[in-house]
């Protein structure tokens, strides 16, 4: 079977509330968050994309494509990447997962119907263009959890070790990693 081609998005969009600060400029061993996640995602898709906020002016070696919206969730993200990417398949990483790999990213681009995700929820994840139209809804109608949306969606859920997904939501979580 040949490997499917996938776009890889970077979702550096969030509030980062509990963390004070943007999560895509934490450092782990003197890399920033989203340098990391962007490298993870060059090693392991054909294409990748990063979506936010434009008026953040994250200082990043790769250009932020804003998601379109005033909303601040992951699905306007997923949204927007889904609409301009140029594979079939998306597979989105947040920000602040910081030990996710390019097996974990491939793993879900080829498990995806819909939809792939692990059992902890819907990021990391793969979705396909086939689940637009219920998420375009859902973002229009002001329904955010992309957790919800998997319900509509024939979404496949992957087995992961739970290392590979632990994210990070305040600074202090930091030195412990």
């Amino acid at each position: 079977m040949a490997r499917r081609e996938l776009t890889g998005v970077l979702l550096v969009g969030g509030e980062s509330r509990r963390f004070g600060s943007p999560k895509a400029l934490a450092r782990i061993n003197g890399t920033t968050f989203a340098e990391q996640a962007w490298g993870v995602l060059g090693e392991a898709c054909d294409e990748r994309l990063a979506f936010g906020k434009a008026h953040d002016e994250l200082p990043l070696p790769f250009p932020v494509h804003d998601d379109g919206t005033t909303v601040r969730a992951p699905l306007a993200g997923v949204v927007a990447g889904l609409r301009v990417a140029r594979n079939e398949v998306c597979v989105f990483l947040p920000v602040d997962l910081p030990f996710a790999t390019p097996e974990l990213v491939r793993k879900l681009g080829e498990a995806c119907r819909d939809a792939a995700v692990p059992p902890s929820g819907p990021l990391p994840g793969a979705y396909s263009r086939s689940a637009l139209p219920v998420l375009e809804r859902r973002l229009a109608a002001g329904e955010l959890a992309l957790r919800d949306a998997i319900a509509e969606l024939d979404a496949l859920v992957v087995e992961f070790d739970p290392d590979l997904l632990v994210n990070v939501n305040a600074p202090e979580e930091l030195p412990a990693l």
